[in-house]
């Protein structure tokens, strides 16, 4: 208990100097740097929360403790079953301690990029590629998000070929990492006359948001292009030069973004593709090293596996990677993401539980 103690006293000082930090004048004029450290304090309140009402726990079975050397009978009596239950309520708050204690992503705070791909399957992959990009557009509106289109292309005959959003708001990359690999449907397209299942596939990459502390782009890495846009537009959309091409020299990294009007906002989205990218690869590498030959969480979203099955026919939604099927495929698509979210971080959750007891 008093390793578990000293702990938390850590925690809770840590917290108090984070609570400091953000009261200092200096800091109000650094948004970038007082929204971080707003994150870490609220990443903490949880733990500190349960810190404080195991305190309170230990503290009242103290006294509870005292009351069995009464020398009223009824009173020792009261006082052993509130030992009993303030025993297993401690127990439980220690449990739970443990669990926040475990080690944390560092990502889990960020905001992300979200890109969706057609994969096979031809017009019918580019509709599933927009039904998957308006799922999880209806999620985030269900989750308080912001969802902020970077890049689209469209599809020969509607969907999208490509899509690439900004989501932003609460634990994005904490609710949305485990989305990363390949997602397969199973239905009749509209234009199948003798009423055939098809297979199609989209590929989704979840990216961490990068902030320029973290990626730093050196210009001279950069050969960065403009060009007329192409496609659907409004006027001055594809009338001028205000597409963006960005190429990053070192690892050949190409970005395009030409949505926008105006060249500078183009830009300045392809730098943000670029930055969530370079940092992705980066902590891949990362991992790669500390890890070659085991299969950590960051190698779960492998764009090469196929992580969830979409039948159309059964209304079904499987998730191959823990055993999880639901028979709601409607609701769904529709945002309603809960449970099968659920699901996943609850196997992983696990699976981090049993490697930090092994390690």
């Amino acid at each position: 208990m008093s390793d578990l103690s000293d702990r938390l006293s850590e925690i809770e000082a840590r917290a108090r100097a984070l609570e400091q930090r953000l009261s200092d004048p200096g800091l109000a004029s650094q948004p970038g740097e007082y929204a971080k450290v707003g994150k870490q304090l609220g990443s903490l309140r949880p733990l500190l929360e349960a810190a404080r009402r195991w305190r309170q726990t230990v503290s009242e079975l103290d006294d509870a403790r005292l009351l069995l050397h009464e020398a009223d009978a009824e009173l020792r009596e009261l006082a052993g079953t509130e030992i009993e239950r303030l025993g297993a309520e401690r127990d439980a708050l220690e449990v739970r301690i443990k669990e926040l204690l475990l080690p944390k992503d560092p990502n889990d705070d960020k905001d992300v990029i979200l890109e969706i791909r057609a994969g096979t399957g031809g017009d019918e992959a580019a509709l599933f590629a927009a039904d998957l990009f308006r799922m999880y557009s209806r999620h985030a509106e269900t989750m308080g998000w912001k969802v902020e289109p970077l890049s689209l292309s469209d599809g020969a005959a509607g969907g999208m070929k490509e899509v690439i959003a900004s989501i932003s708001g609460d634990r994005v990359w904490s609710r949305m990492k485990y989305e990363r690999g390949v997602h397969r449907v199973q239905r009749v397209p509209a234009t199948e006359s003798a009423g055939r299942i098809h297979t199609s596939t989209a590929t989704v990459a979840v990216l961490p948001e990068a902030e320029e502390v973290e990626i730093q782009i050196d210009p001279k890495d950069l050969r960065i292009d403009v060009f007329r846009s192409s496609g659907p537009g409004g006027q001055s959309v594809n009338t001028t030069d205000s597409a963006v091409r960005v190429t990053h020299l070192p690892t050949g990294e190409v970005v395009q973004c030409q949505d926008e009007k105006s060249q500078h906002k183009n830009k300045a989205r392809a730098l943000k593709i670029l930055r969530a990218r370079l940092l992705e690869a980066e902590q891949e590498r990362q991992a790669a090293a500390r890890a070659s030959e085991k299969k950590s969480q960051v190698g779960t979203g492998d764009r090469s596996e196929k992580i969830r099955t979409y039948n159309f026919p059964q209304s079904r939604i499987t998730d191959h990677r823990v055993g999880v099927t639901v028979h709601r495929l409607a609701e769904v698509l529709e945002g309603d993401l809960g449970p099968l979210l659920d699901a996943v971080h609850a196997e992983f959750q696990k699976q981090a539980e049993q490697e930090a007891l092994a390690s």
